[in-house]
C-alpha cells in the first residue's frame, strides 16, 4: 500500500511538472493566456481516463503554471477550478477515452472568459463574454481536443508505455 501511495504521488508530480513545462513553451510562444489562447498542456486534462494521478498532478501543475505566468487571483482560483472540474469529469467518463476532452473544452471555454472579466483583461458584457467564449473553446479544442485526443490514440495505440507510464 505504501509503495502504491508513493507510485501515485510520483505520477502525479511528474503530470505537474508537464504541465507547467508545457505552459511555459506556450507562454514564450505567447500562446498561453488571453481571450485567445492554446495551451499545449490543456491536452494532459485528458489523461484521467489512463490514471487518477492525473487529477491531482494537472490540477496542482495549473495551479503553479498559472503563479509562474503571473496569473491574477481569478487564474488562481476560478481558472484552476475549470481544469479540475474538466478532469473530474474525464476521470468520471474515462469509459468513453475519445470524449474525454469535451469536459475541460466546456468548463474553460464558460469559465476562463469571467476570469478574463473579473481580472479586467475584456469588457463585461454579454457579447464580449460570448466572443471570449468562443476564442477560448476554439483554443481548447484545439489543445485538449485535438492534442489531448491524439494523446489518447497514441497510448491506446502503445498499451506497454502506457502500463509503463500508469502502471496499467
Amino acid at each position: 500500500m505504501k509503495n502504491t501511495s508513493i507510485r501515485f504521488l510520483v505520477r502525479s508530480a511528474m503530470i505537474a511538472a508537464l504541465y507547467v513545462a508545457l505552459t511555459l513553451v506556450s507562454a514564450m510562444l505567447g500562446m498561453s493566456s488571453g481571450a485567445v489562447q492554446i495551451r499545449l498542456a490543456e491536452a494532459l486534462c485528458v489523461l484521467p481516463v489512463f490514471t487518477a494521478a492525473a487529477i491531482p498532478g494537472v490540477t496542482v501543475g495549473c495551479f503553479i503554471a498559472n503563479l509562474l505566468t503571473g496569473g491574477t487571483i481569478w487564474d488562481l482560483t476560478i481558472g484552476v477550478l475549470a481544469t479540475l472540474i474538466g478532469v473530474l469529469l474525464a476521470w468520471f467518463g474515462r469509459h468513453w477515452k475519445y470524449l474525454a476532452s469535451v469536459p475541460t473544452v466546456l468548463s474553460n471555454a464558460l469559465l476562463i472568459p469571467l476570469v478574463l472579466i473579473l481580472a479586467g483583461f475584456i469588457p463585461a458584457t454579454a457579447v464580449s463574454y460570448g466572443v471570449t467564449m468562443m476564442t477560448v473553446g476554439l483554443g481548447e479544442v484545439i489543445a485538449c481536443g485535438v492534442l489531448g485526443t491524439l494523446l489518447v490514440r497514441y497510448l491506446d495505440m502503445h498499451p506497454k508505455t502506457a502500463r509503463k507510464l500508469f502502471g496499467k
